[in-house]
């Protein structure tokens, strides 16, 4: 099949049922408007920001006061500002069903099920909401959470969120210096940590590194513990009680604050690989907005629909996820290894919670595939209608494997974005075909282009992936930032007025895109510029490869590219695995993206989420210092890097 051939399309029925299709026919009606297609509303959407966003407020009925003005030096990056005289409250958003539906379904490893009713998920944060009312917390004070992926985390979030207090989680497989990097720039008042989580088959005792944590935060006013298993340890910390404990007053009712629009909700963090991470504020209207659009009309998310997105605390599709409540859906938290105890695991789960929209990464695709795991020949997947991937570029042929062995009738939904704008640029469309290897379409209300190395437009080749006009999700600023500068520094200081996101990327004919990697990872031997994940895709295609990474290495007053890869088990790097790997690159790249060397590692630096980490391999190979290497889930790795004899020659 060619790739200019969809591999998906919505029928004439599919196409008319979705959202997105009933927003562009009902602003055609109330507002006089002449939108033929996607592309039209996308184009209106761009030009038309204020009146774009007032209608995402009014018809997916956002609690709240508008205000009178839509958008305020509008022609300022950053300093725009949407909706500046509203006032609303992000947990009255989500929580605006209570009634018997169920609301949050946990699983984990150990086959462990707690399921909460809209009307339950009400109440429980009613107790915490007050319970720290009670504390004294105020707007802008600071809630914390060190937890996996449970009921008790969304439960604090809301809680949190009703009161006016601002969250910020990290996962349990942080380090303690990775949550003090995090934590201790924000000095929350609260913390909210579980003494333990399961991954890979094991439980894993947090309690003594709680504790540390606890007593190294000098701001904390209280520890509430979620007991994760009878076979944790204690915490041992003055301030410390029990979940319990936090929820036993008898609250029936909850008030929320009415608060501006940009009010800080959320602090999320860079990776923080190259120094401390940065702490990033994500303002409460914007995230609401840019959730519920992506939501509603770029997943078609109805309140029928149950959604599962496999991710940790620590990840921004977790903040992406719980969102999913505005809408009344069901969401389904899974805790543990994707591959525990097999590959079945996360289909089982969908299977039997009749999962509609299943969120996952592109290396779990990879992984999947690898594994020669096909779910369609397991699971009954009738109710699977979308499937969503993000974390990396998703190879074409992981494209192809979700067709041929997950589900042939699906949309597809290669998505990019990041924690910078907790949302995303490009998305997926249930109302336009689907492509092999490219991102469906540019997300509505985002001005996304593509620019060359002079800041000019260019479509249909590689470039900068750019945003030229503001969007509500974008943040408030820096944690500690007074002047603006490291914000303005970090976003806008490649081209003037224009957000840089750091993505190396190209248009296509069909409307959609093509990410190739980070900008600031990559390759240029000769003067060619090589994005790595066009390597990646290539060496995917070798059956003894488990995983790769690419680099550019300093030579000769040039750069070449040097390769890592991880293989199967009990294989070895020979010259004829050497000569198949280059043959397939060449055969579908161009000569250039040839590696010069290629060489057998056992593991691949990788960030708590799962990102591999090139910028740290490069630093490496260079003897430069690796700042923070508490910021990698594996920062041992990066000792089989170091004087490696092959890169001396």
């Amino acid at each position: 099949m060619s790739n200019r051939d969809p591999l998906w399309q919505p029928s004439k029925a599919r196409l008319s049922a979705t959202q997105m299709e009933q927003f562009r026919l009902g602003l055609n009606e109330d507002l006089g408007l002449d939108l033929e297609d996607y592309d039209d509303l996308h184009r209106w959407s761009v030009t038309r920001p204020g009146p774009f966003w007032r209608e995402i407020w009014q018809r997916f009925r956002v609690i709240g006061d508008m205000g009178e003005t839509l958008l305020a030096d509008g022609d300022r990056m950053p300093g725009a500002r949407f909706f500046p005289d509203a006032k609303l409250n992000f947990a009255e958003n989500l929580l605006r069903y209570r009634d018997d539906r169920i609301a949050l379904v946990f699983r984990d490893e150990a086959a462990n099920r707690v399921a909460l009713s809209y009307n339950e998920l009400y109440h429980e944060v009613a107790k915490l909401a007050a319970h720290l009312r009670g504390l004294g917390l105020t707007p802008c004070d600071r809630v914390a959470a060190f937890m996996p992926n449970r009921i008790e985390t969304v439960v604090t979030m809301l809680a949190a969120a009703a009161v006016g207090a601002t969250f910020s989680s990290c996962s349990p497989d942080f380090g303690f210096n990775g949550v003090l990097d995090r934590f201790g720039q924000i000095r929350p008042k609260v913390l909210v940590g579980a003494s333990g989580y399961r991954y890979n088959g094991k439980v894993i005792d947090c309690s003594e590194k709680l504790t540390e944590i606890a007593r190294a935060i000098d701001s904390l006013e209280q520890l509430i513990v979620v007991p994760a298993f009878d076979d944790t340890g204690g915490v041992d910390a003055p301030m410390a009680i029990d979940w319990s404990e936090a929820l036993s007053n008898e609250a029936r009712s909850l008030s929320f604050e009415a608060l501006p629009f940009d009010h800080p909700l959320y602090v999320l963090y860079s990776s923080g690989t190259t120094g401390k991470p940065k702490c990033i504020v994500h303002g409460a209207g914007g995230t609401l907005l840019q959730h519920l659009k992506e939501h509603r009309l770029h997943t078609d998310l109805a309140r029928e629909d149950v959604l599962f997105y496999f991710t940790t605390c620590g990840w921004m599709m977790w903040n992406w996820l719980v969102s999913g409540l505005a809408v009344g859906a069901t969401l389904v938290l899974y805790d543990g290894s994707p591959f525990a105890p097999g590959p079945q695991v996360l289909w089982q789960l969908a299977e039997q919670e009749e999962v509609s929209v299943f969120g996952t990464s592109a290396k779990y695709i990879a992984a999947l595939e690898k594994a020669e795991y096909c779910p369609a020949r397991h699971h009954r997947l009738d109710n699977l209608k979308a499937l969503l991937s993000t974390g990396s570029p998703l190879a074409h042929e992981g494209f192809d494997f979700i067709y041929r062995e997950i589900k042939q009738d699906l949309c597809l939904s290669s998505i990019s974005g990041g924690t910078d704008i907790v949302s995303c640029f490009a998305l997926g469309n249930p109302a336009k075909p689907v492509y092999r290897g490219q991102l469906q379409c540019l997300g509505l209300g985002m001005d996304v282009q593509v620019f060359d190395e002079l800041g000019n437009a260019i479509r249909g080749q590689k470039g900068e992936l750019v945003c030229t006009t503001p969007f509500p999700s974008m943040p408030v600023g820096f944690w500690d930032d007074e002047d603006g500068s490291r914000y303005r520094d970090a976003y806008f200081g490649r081209f003037d007025n224009v957000w840089a996101h750091g993505d190396y990327a190209e248009t296509t004919p069909q409307g959609g895109l093509i990410i190739h990697g980070r900008s600031d990872a990559v390759l240029n031997p000769g003067g060619v510029r090589i994005g790595t994940a066009e390597i990646y895709r290539q060496v995917e295609k070798v059956a003894q490869i488990q995983e790769s990474l690419a680099i550019g290495q300093q030579w000769q007053d040039d750069v070449r590219v040097v390769l890592f890869v991880v293989l199967k088990s009990g294989l070895q790097l020979d010259e004829t695995l050497k000569h198949t790997i280059c043959r397939t690159i060449r055969a579908n790249t161009t000569p250039r993206h040839v590696p010069a060397k290629i060489i057998q590692v056992s593991d691949l630096p990788k960030t708590l989420s799962g990102k591999l980490v090139e910028l740290a391999v490069r630093k490496v190979v260079h003897g430069e210092e690796v700042n923070n290497t508490d910021a990698l889930a594996n920062p041992e790795s990066l000792k089989q890097f170091i004087n490696i004899p092959e890169l001396s020659s």
